[in-house]
């Protein structure tokens, strides 16, 4: 649903329901999925699967193998809420993203504001010809707000809240694991600040990045990179492969020693978490870059087999019953330092002239997702070691390998955040999926920042 100053703007309910068939014929697959639940309709779908294949395997696309997996039964998952979000009324949730709306308006220096809350619900039954049968549900929720101030010249800066995206129910919004009513409280006079702050000065500069922007450099240069389909050439026509090919598994150096990545698809309320994936494989965490050295690959059974990497870590997901799955993130996350850690003041205190980024914002990154350049929600100067206002415009730019070797101060389990995005896109046909990812505070030496603005032309 969608409020725009505070008054209702739109709300839509959909629902989707279906049932597919995947085949392994002759070495090559095959698929089909109706919108008809009905024991002659799931016969149908097996048989249409064959054919399928068949053209497939015509088509010179056998030796198709799936990597093994045990058979784990008649088992059960669900994910850790209390409430379903999809469930609660809408005059309840216009309410209260209303009086949230409202307050933010009430502040002299907002003009508009606009609100969104996205829920979704999904229920899987999954049932396997090697002997598992699992019945799995899970529930996500993402609020969002923005404020808009416009200055008397007609410039204007928008300010978005933070919150991110998590596998919780409606309780989030109450409370459970964000403070929604002191954000709310503190953005106008952020927002003011960054209506006021001079434009940066491009240049090379020491950055501190939060976790609610590192979440995204690291879902499009770490997550997106270590999907080994993608290493391998499987999605050139559409979202691009990547340079971390399956020849340097073992050997790129993929930054610097402090860095820590895994894949988890049992992280508490990550957006990928799940107990089995749409294969039947159960769920796992594993590493995919030990001390800065790429070790491993995300994968699906499929391309496990392919790979000659033994058993598949679970990464098979489909948006929907009449899609495919498809090999999909896990949530991929970079490791805090330790407890407690160095703090994200102590980071900035290591710095002599940098800039502290928070928040997403926009993004770009090339087809091998090796070179990138990324804005944030706002950005603040860092002059011997301390923090002195705000400035905007800001867009720091690397090459993912340069960048990651850059990274000389990771925070403790403090600044430890899970973040991610609702809707990442893979596949042709298109899928999106939930994905998290956790980092902490950072820090990175010596990265270019250019002026947005400036390079816009504006």
């Amino acid at each position: 649903m969608a409020l725009r100053d505070g008054e209702l703007e739109g709300s839509a309910d959909d629902v989707e329901l279906g049932l597919s068939v995947r085949v392994v014929h002759d070495g090559a697959i095959g698929f089909a999925g109706s919108v008809e639940l009905s024991p002659a309709a799931a016969a149908a779908c097996a048989t249409q699967a064959i054919e399928i294949a068949r053209l497939t395997r015509q088509a010179g696309s056998g030796g198709v193998e799936l990597a093994d997996e045990p058979a784990y039964g008649e088992v059960h998952w669900e994910g850790p809420y209390r409430r379903d979000p999809t469930s609660v009324p809408l005059a309840e949730r216009v309410a209260l993203l209303g009086e949230w709306s409202r307050g933010l308006l009430a502040a002299d220096v907002v003009d508009h504001v606009t609100a969104s809350l996205h829920t979704v619900a999904e229920e899987k039954y999954l049932a396997t010809t090697t002997g598992t049968v699992a019945l799995q549900r899970r529930v996500r929720i993402h609020p969002t707000l923005e404020a808009l101030a416009v200055a008397p010249d007609g410039s204007f800066e928008t300010m978005r809240t933070l919150a991110p995206p998590t596998a919780r129910g409606y309780e989030y919004l109450e409370g459970e694991g964000w403070d929604f009513p002191g954000e709310l409280a503190e953005l106008p006079e952020h927002l003011a600040a960054k209506l006021a702050a001079p434009s940066v000065e491009p240049g090379r500069y020491d950055l501190v990045i939060d976790p609610t922007n590192l979440w995204l450099t690291i879902h499009e240069s770490i997550g997106h990179a270590t999907e080994l389909d993608r290493a391998l050439g499987y999605e050139a026509a559409y979202a691009g492969t990547s340079f971390a090919t399956f020849d340097q598994l073992n050997t790129l150096v993929y930054g610097s020693p402090l860095m820590q990545v895994s894949g988890d698809r049992t992280a508490e309320y990550g957006l990928a978490t799940i107990g089995w994936d749409d294969e039947g494989v159960a769920a796992q965490r594993f590493d995919l870059v030990r001390d800065g050295l790429l070790v491993g690959y995300q994968l699906d059974r499929r391309i496990a087999a392919e790979a000659r990497l033994g058993r598949s870590n679970g990464c098979a997901f489909a948006c929907s019953p009449l899609m495919i799955p498809i090999q999909r993130m896990a949530n991929v996350s970079l490791a805090p330092a330790g407890a407690p850690g160095p703090s994200t003041e102590e980071l900035i205190s290591g710095v002599e002239r940098g800039i502290y980024v928070v928040g997403d914002k926009s993004w770009s990154i090339d087809m091998q997702r090796h070179n990138f350049q990324f804005t944030g929600q706002r950005f603040y100067r860092i002059e011997h070691g301390r923090l002195a206002g705000q400035v905007k415009d800001v867009a720091y730019q690397s090459r993912t390998t340069d960048f990651w070797g850059a990274m000389n101060g990771v925070g403790g389990t403090d600044t430890y955040l899970l973040a991610g995005a609702m809707n990442c896109g893979k596949g042709q046909p298109g899928q999106i999926a939930p994905v998290s990812h956790g980092c902490p505070s950072a820090r990175f030496a010596n990265i270019s920042v250019l002026n947005a603005r400036r390079e816009s032309g504006r």
